[in-house]
């Protein structure tokens, strides 16, 4: 390997797991106020209604692709009865769906925030800066996935890419791994290294996030102006408040 070769896939990788969990530690300590995703829905939802559910289910079912690709060694799918074969026919189909699926439903939020005066006000440079890599990430990897299977006949990543993913959680990172890796999956990792440098600082953070509070938090309040009770039955948590 040369210098960069180190620097991009030994080196670099570490720094982006560095700056990950340090980062979400310092914005929960500093800026627990502000994790959160600043929800825009008041301000439209029509956009917002067809959006965010093509990109968050298209999202879930490429973040579990990759679990599947990344975390899981090839031997282990073959033990249990999947072929090779038939592994990369479900990935390259269903990844393509839900790659496509998710940058439709990222361009639609995107759109919404760039028309939707109210919107575009709320939009931070964080926010801008967080669609770009988001958007960038999401591009690369669809074009590699497209490009290698349509044009390329096909490119086995999990003998590649997926062990020099686990290398580095193994703390004995082989970068030479990368060396021989089409250039779109090479930018692809790239880029998401880079998103999780950012990740901590912007509203991403709120994936992180599981509400389990709001099972058990009391009932809210709601105090009337209308001096008259009425003539139904108060109902359990509307309780007038004295």
């Amino acid at each position: 390997m040369n210098v960069t070769d180190v620097l991009l896939w030994v080196v670099f990788p570490y720094i982006a797991l560095l700056v990950f969990v340090l980062g979400h530690v310092w914005r929960y300590r500093y800026d627990k106020f502000g994790w959160t995703t600043r929800s825009s829905q008041l301000y439209e939802r029509r956009l917002l209604r067809i959006g965010s559910p093509l990109f968050h289910f298209g999202i879930l079912v490429v973040f579990l692709g990759h679990v599947g690709g990344l975390v899981i060694p090839d031997w282990l799918t073959e033990d249990v009865g999947i072929s090779e074969h038939a592994y990369h026919v479900a990935a390259v189909v269903l990844g393509t769906i839900a790659g496509a699926c998710t940058l439709g439903g990222l361009a639609i939020l995107i759109y919404r925030r760039r028309t939707v005066g109210p919107v575009f006000s709320a939009t931070t440079r964080n926010d801008k800066l967080m669609y770009a890599m988001l958007a960038l990430a999401i591009v690369l990897g669809l074009a590699a996935t497209v490009a290698a299977n349509v044009f390329e006949g096909g490119y086995d990543y999990r003998r590649t890419v997926s062990p020099w993913f686990r290398s580095i959680f193994y703390l004995q990172p082989d970068g030479e791994l990368m060396s021989g890796v089409p250039i779109l999956f090479r930018l692809h990792a790239l880029s998401a290294l880079a998103l999780f440098c950012v990740w901590p600082f912007t509203r991403l953070v709120h994936m992180l996030t599981a509400p389990l509070g709001y099972l058990t938090r009391p009932y809210i309040v709601y105090r009337s102006r209308d001096e008259r009770l009425g003539s139904r039955p108060v109902q359990r948590g509307w309780e007038r408040a004295s």
